[in-house]
């Protein structure tokens, strides 16, 4: 039974059961918390019960990285598991830790200074980042360097719960938007001046647009890139990558630290460490030149995010289902359409190789959903 359908008498319980079991990190403190966190992270992935799940994020490395052996696939896939476990526990020390006085031990900047002018600039702003590394800590941070800004949620199930992280995000500037009813709120919003955040690699349904996303078609929501062209806005792509904790061969070349570097930044920061990283910013003086500015848009969008999670393949929630949603062509059983070849032959950094990659993956995923006689992958 979730948490949401619990009766309203036990909801405040329940809330203060959460909260008493938030408390334990707390006392413990980051490091030790984060440690305790990934082996729980590890345990839980590589359950019994949980193989099903485990092997799906496994083949999805297996379409991103396919020169990857199984085994490190599997170690990344696994990895994913402690980057949830952690997450949990980051979101408990947030607040506590990110504070005016206090955030330099836990944040570093990469080269950031286009995003902070285009912020400091007053026009309508789209922020978009992905399932990679910590999406709560970039908000946060932004917002508590002066830049109030609001980011689209998924309400929790538990209204106390819910109401409480609200109130406490909301203290430093970032203001969560409930999804539901967020289609109301963005005009006025993008008006303001004040910039909202998306986490934007969800699967965007049947409905969505097909763009690519680690060398095969995944849709996307419209939804983004329809804002951004209503109000001419600046978009800009970035993360707060966790920095430390890489496990030794599951990340790509460069990543990771040694064990001296590793060493310092627990002892500065202790444990709870990211560095803000800006991958692209445009503006419609990039998407509305294009042939259909809607397409490149989630299509730039989408890079983006890809970009960032190869920084950090083991901070990614690959047991998402990115690609479950399939393209119209595919679900109906016919050829690739010469619209959508055109579309993406349209993308600047389209070459012909990874075109006909694209159209041979999807001619193999119509094969897939005609052999199963479904609409959506498994």
């Amino acid at each position: 039974m979730k948490i949401g359908k619990l009766p309203y008498w036990a909801q405040l319980p329940a809330y203060w059961a959460i909260r008493g079991a938030m408390s334990a990190p707390l006392l413990a403190g980051p490091a030790p918390s984060l440690h305790t966190a990934r082996r729980l992270g590890r345990a839980y992935g590589g359950a019994k019960f949980n193989r099903k799940r485990l092997q799906r994020a496994s083949d999805h490395l297996g379409i991103a990285f396919p020169e990857w052996s199984v085994d490190r696939r599997e170690a990344v896939a696994l990895a994913g598991y402690e980057h949830l476990a952690m997450l949990a526990v980051e979101v408990a020390f947030t607040g506590r830790l990110l504070t005016p006085s206090n955030w330099r031990r836990h944040v570093e900047f990469g080269d950031i200074s286009p995003a902070l002018r285009a912020l400091c600039s007053g026009r309508p702003m789209i922020l978009i980042s992905g399932h990679c590394g910590n999406w709560e800590v970039l908000g946060y941070t932004l917002a508590l360097l002066g830049f109030p800004m609001h980011a689209l949620y998924r309400p929790l199930d538990l209204e106390p719960l819910d109401r409480w992280l609200r109130e406490t995000r909301s203290r430093r500037g970032l203001r969560l938007i409930d999804k539901f009813g967020a289609v109301h709120l963005m005009p006025a919003i993008m008006r303001s001046g004040e910039p909202i955040g998306f986490v934007a690699d969800q699967n965007g349904g049947d409905r969505g647009i097909s763009v690519p996303f680690f060398g095969r078609l995944a849709n996307t929501y419209k939804s983004i890139a329809l804002l951004a062209m209503q109000f001419e806005a600046v978009v800009i792509c970035g993360q707060a990558r966790r920095i430390g904790w890489h496990t030794p061969g599951v990340q790509g070349p460069g990543d990771g630290l040694d064990a001296a570097s590793m060493a310092r930044i627990h002892d500065e920061s202790e444990g709870f460490r990211f560095v803000v990283e800006l991958d692209d910013i445009f503006g419609p003086e990039d998407y509305l030149a294009q042939p259909d500015p809607i397409y490149y848009l989630s299509a730039r969008y989408r890079r983006s995010i890809e970009r960032m999670i190869r920084r950090a393949p083991s901070d990614y929630l690959w047991m998402h289902r990115s690609w479950r949603s399939r393209p119209a062509h595919e679900r109906l059983n016919k050829p690739f359409p010469d619209k959508l070849r055109q579309k993406l032959r349209s993308l600047p950094w389209m070459t012909d190789d990874e075109l006909e990659s694209l159209v041979d993956r999807s001619d193999r995923d119509r094969a897939l959903l005609a052999e199963l006689g479904t609409t959506r992958l498994p």
